[in-house]
């Protein structure tokens, strides 16, 4: 009796879709609160497949529901990261290209905080990771939401402008929100006596949350790296780069795919 092959090819077609559907999804939002859905994905795939391998009905259905739900919910929620993962996908005639934006996102910031420490303009710049920091939004915080470009920083930074007051939070690639109030450090025994409000809020929101905040002094021009309650003064650009890119892609070369990872292990 011939082997159908058939029998043998379409389960490893299926696990190999499946493969590179977690590896995609591993590639755009490690490192972000998305992750926190992928990995809930996965345990929630597995209990279906139990309940499917087993023929549990009334289990597979209620969680048919669950998965309705949760799917809005997770979209509603998670907004930003949805956005930035599909704004790496371009239409190249009839074939998807993913393209990784991280380079020229680094590139465009690095330029914009150069140049406001040329003019020595006073920024103060907080790149959100997994902690919100919807908390500190208040009355006078403004809601930007636009895509990050080195004109419109350096525009809210103008001394002119009635937004260069208080911090511009960054979400992903997008300019959130300006003029926030961010939380002062107590203890600032590591700050020297020049340096003011901006570095002490860098200071006290690097505290408080994973986040990396930017400032640039307008005494002196000089550029500042808070992050994990600790502050880095007067930080050359090439060093600026490569820490931003150590943030927004965390281990890469070391852990490019979900393969290379699991491959380490």
């Amino acid at each position: 009796m011939p082997l159908d092959f058939t029998l043998y090819i379409t389960p490893l077609v299926e696990i190999l879709l499946i493969w590179i559907i977690l590896d995609y999804l591993f590639k755009f939002f490690w490192g972000t609160r998305a992750m926190d859905v992928v990995f809930g994905l996965l345990v929630f795939m597995f209990f279906f497949a139990l309940a499917d391998k087993f023929n549990l009905p009334i289990i597979r259905r209620l969680m048919l529901h669950m998965a309705n739900v949760f799917a809005i919910v997770a979209f509603i929620i998670f907004q930003p990261e949805i956005r930035l993962a599909l704004s790496r996908i371009r239409f190249r005639g009839k074939k998807f290209a993913f393209i990784n934006t991280h380079d020229q996102f680094v590139e465009h910031l690095t330029s914009s905080i150069y140049h406001l420490s040329e003019r020595q303009i006073g920024a103060l710049v907080v790149l959100e990771r997994q902690d919100l920091f919807d908390e500190y939004l208040s009355f006078s915080s403004v809601k930007i939401n636009a895509d990050f470009s080195e004109e419109l920083l350096e525009t809210i930074f103008d001394p002119s402008s009635p937004l260069h007051d208080g911090a511009v939070i960054l979400r992903g690639e997008t300019i959130a929100y300006a003029r926030v109030v961010l939380p002062l450090a107590h203890d600032t025994s590591q700050l020297s006596r020049s340096m003011g409000t901006r570095h002490r809020a860098a200071l006290g929101a690097s505290q408080r949350s994973d986040a990396l905040v930017i400032t640039v002094s307008e005494e002196n021009g000089n550029v500042s790296l808070s992050r994990d309650g600790l502050l880095t003064r007067g930080v050359k650009m090439d060093r600026f780069q490569a820490v931003l890119r150590s943030i927004l892609s965390p281990k890469e070369k070391k852990h490019k795919t979900l393969f290379s990872r699991i491959w380490k292990k």
